[in-house]
């Protein structure tokens, strides 16, 4: 009989243990951190007597190296995205997706857009399309996009497709907020619009989060990003008559 109890002692105790480790499971983690982060421009850019200029667009994302930390992006919804042609300009300038994502483009002016990016994003010609249509974009790989039309060469955006929802778009002061960070290990990624590749790859450094709040520190910029000039999708100088066109 005693050795009876004991096993039912046991064996409640063991059910008692895992139910509480299935709580535990499903219980929002006590461990995650606010993550913040800064980026500013160094005062070597500025010129004498002025303030250094303002940030750039710019976007910070934690890769994670900690298996598991990033399940939650792969619900993430994947539709619903819009980058707007309007007044020749596409509304937003920055667009950060979940990589798989599928991107409206529609043109909402009087005339022809034909939009397209030819860089080591999502590769896409869309072709010259009329007011009132809309074409999509399925941004399959992880990477930034440069977008451009081909008959505006003022028009730009960018389209930031991450495979982690660990991110944030710089505010007007160079900061960064990410919130409901997990513990562990992970890859800072820094992508300022204007910056050289060498830079970006220079900033790239692991990170512990350990959980609380977190501040990821400053990261200086000292060069200064230049007005980038593009050619149109077959390599050659814009025609400077046909914007006005249209």
């Amino acid at each position: 009989m005693r050795r009876q109890a004991l096993i039912r002692m046991l064996t409640i105790s063991l059910f008692i243990s895992a139910a509480f480790a299935v709580l535990a499971q499903n219980r929002p983690s006590s461990t995650a951190s606010k993550v913040t982060a800064h980026i500013e421009m160094s005062s070597s850019t500025a010129s004498a007597g002025k303030h250094a200029p303002a940030v750039p667009p710019a976007v910070l994302w934690l890769k994670p190296l900690t298996p598991g930390l990033a399940s939650q992006w792969s619900t993430a919804p994947r539709t619903g995205y819009t980058l707007l042609q309007k007044d020749k300009m596409f509304m937003p300038h920055l667009l950060v997706v979940p990589t798989g994502s599928v991107v409206q483009f529609p043109n909402a002016d009087p005339f022809f857009h034909n939009v397209f990016s030819l860089f080591n994003g999502q590769r896409f010609d869309l072709g010259l399309y009329e007011a009132g249509k809309t074409k999509t974009v399925t941004f399959s790989r992880e990477g930034v996009s440069y977008i451009f039309c081909n008959i505006h060469s003022d028009m730009s955006a960018v389209v930031v497709a991450l495979s982690t929802p660990f991110y944030s778009i710089a505010d007007a002061h160079g900061a960064f907020h990410i919130d409901g960070v997990p513990a562990g290990e992970y890859e800072l990624h820094v992508w300022m619009e204007g910056e050289q590749q060498s830079n970006l790859d220079r900033w790239t450094r692991r990170v512990s989060i350990q959980g609380g709040d977190q501040d990821l520190g400053t990261t200086v910029v000292h060069s200064s990003a230049a007005a980038q000039h593009h050619a149109n999708k077959f390599g050659q100088p814009y025609d400077p008559a046909a914007g006005s066109t249209y």
